[in-house]
């Protein structure tokens, strides 16, 4: 049983990062609601209580039963979390009209503390709360202060549970990383073995014993996650797994080929389907974002049940499900707010009598890219950018035309291949082209043109929730916009995307 560390989240938007953290400190870790996480048994080593966008002085703030925890393992309170241990064991918190938020020093008062070993006197953490805790419990003892904060960090006396005001799992805390590995690898003794090989051996070795002789169905799209999870599947039944790769006629250039070649090139057991006049058809004259999504999953559920049918043995349904997508369908409340659909489309209607299988459920991306790398994936399908379920009907604003579809595909392979060719590729987390409905007049030559405008978009991110646009160098960008106006009938203007996610998202739609 391997030994982990469960995260308790309280709703912030920083607990992926809490669990990125320990897993980057080959520690196993899990990420549990606050009202539903297991019982405690002896591969947990510890708890970390996340953030909150509540205050613990509303009323309908986060509770949590501590009893048969706090003082039995190793406990440790970020933000919300040690505030929470503060007023439920007898302190007190006060809300203050204006959040601190940004860099603060810290001054560790108790240097000889085993959650500060190794970390300097002062050191920058980076703050985000509006309440600040006034008093700390009976038998607790501070640890370390800041300007604007008197109890920045305590510890209660007798055992190993802890609380920080500020938020070590982000990089502004620039000895966050010292923290957290202090918190599991030394007062949770946690080995820290956690590693993509022994999680392939393990992985393969309990899917064969799972499915034993039975068979299992997938749709494949190209991308790392599809593409690991049929990998692994693949080393541990072979031709028991039945691929289906469907080409929706929204993927980019002659990229429905290259993808059927290299993976019948793994020697996976694939089945390509040519549905692009069904799905073109389905959008025509839908405009709507929403619509557009919805039309394209609905579709691409009716095609892949059908060539699903065909396997007559099928008794499993494998789904490229990663960590993020099992947090994120959590709510907190019982309910969600969507910004927008999932980017991903595909799976089968309730009505259909498949078992569930999902090998990398329990990784983030990162992770994924490196069991990739472990079992041997070509380079440039785990280093391959993301690119949504929903194509490039996301790409497209408006109607979903096949002249835009053309114009849009020679425009973004110009983009991409330029970006492989100037070795700028592998320094941006996502790129792409986008067309927008909007003509603008140009002169080429001596005629007046009225045509369309290129929008490009390429951002730096880690797993997609942020994100930061490239700063792309400008001899560049004036290659790629004029290689795209002289290549590309029907574009004569190109612009460049200096959005940031928040307020924007990476995709237009």
């Amino acid at each position: 049983m391997n030994e982990k560390i469960l995260i308790i989240d309280f709703g912030s938007q920083l607990t992926q990062l809490i669990g990125r953290r320990l897993r980057e400190l080959k520690v196993y870790c899990e990420i549990f609601p606050y009202h539903h996480f297991p019982e405690l048994d002896p591969s947990v080593k510890g708890m970390i209580l996340s953030g909150s966008p509540y205050s613990v002085k509303d009323k309908d703030a986060p509770v949590i039963d501590l009893s048969g925890i706090k003082g039995k393992i190793p406990l440790l309170g970020i933000c919300f979390g040690a505030q929470y241990l503060a007023t439920r064991y007898g302190g007190d918190v006060h809300s203050s009209l204006s959040r601190e938020y940004g860099r603060a020093m810290l001054d560790i008062l108790e240097p000889g503390s085993p959650l500060f070993r190794n970390v300097p006197s002062p050191t920058a953490v980076w703050m985000s709360h509006q309440d600040s805790i006034d008093a700390l419990p009976v038998g607790a003892v501070n640890l370390a202060s800041t300007d604007n904060v008197q109890y920045a960090s305590f510890r209660f006396e007798g055992e190993d549970t802890y609380g920080v005001q500020f938020h070590p799992e982000v990089y502004h805390s620039v000895h966050g990383r010292n923290i957290l590995e202090n918190f599991a690898l030394g007062i949770c003794q946690c080995k820290g073995d956690w590693t993509p090989s022994g999680f392939i051996e393990e992985t393969i070795a309990g899917m064969r014993e799972k499915i034993g002789d039975e068979h299992v169905i997938m749709a494949i799209s190209g991308g790392v996650d599809s593409t690991v999870t049929a990998t692994l599947l693949h080393k541990a039944i072979g031709t028991q797994l039945h691929c289906i790769f469907v080409d929706t006629g929204l993927l980019r250039l002659n990229e429905y080929t290259a993808v059927m070649r290299t993976y019948q090139d793994m020697g996976l057991n694939i089945t390509g389907v040519d549905a692009s006049s069904t799905f073109l058809g389905a959008l025509k004259g839908i405009t709507d974002p929403e619509t557009k999504r919805k039309t394209i999953g609905r579709i691409f559920i009716e095609v892949f049940t059908r060539e699903a049918s065909k396997v007559r043995n099928a008794t499993w349904l494998a789904q490229g499900t990663i960590y993020p997508d099992v947090i994120e369908s959590v709510s907190l409340h019982g309910h969600t707010s969507a910004i927008k659909s999932h980017h991903n489309v595909g799976g089968l209607p309730k009505h259909v009598p498949l078992k569930i299988i999902e090998p990398l459920r329990l990784l983030f991306k990162d992770e994924v890219r490196c069991i990739g790398l472990a079992l041997g994936v070509k380079e440039e399908l785990i280093k391959r950018h993301p690119f949504p379920g929903p194509g490039l009907a996301i790409r497209l604003l408006g109607e979903i035309t096949l002249e835009k579809l053309q114009i849009l595909r020679q425009a973004d392979d110009i983009f991409i291949q330029s970006l492989k060719k100037e070795n700028l590729y592998d320094t941006v987390w996502q790129a792409g082209a986008i067309l927008l409905p909007v003509r603008s007049v140009g002169v080429m030559g001596d005629e007046r043109t009225y045509e369309y405008t290129i929008a490009l978009r390429a951002v730096e991110s880690t797993d997609g929730m942020t994100a930061d646009w490239i700063h792309l160098p400008y001899d560049f960008l004036m290659k790629v916009s004029n290689d795209i106006i002289n290549k590309v009938k029907g574009v004569n203007r190109v612009v460049y995307d200096i959005s940031s996610k928040p307020p924007a998202t990476i995709e237009w739609e």
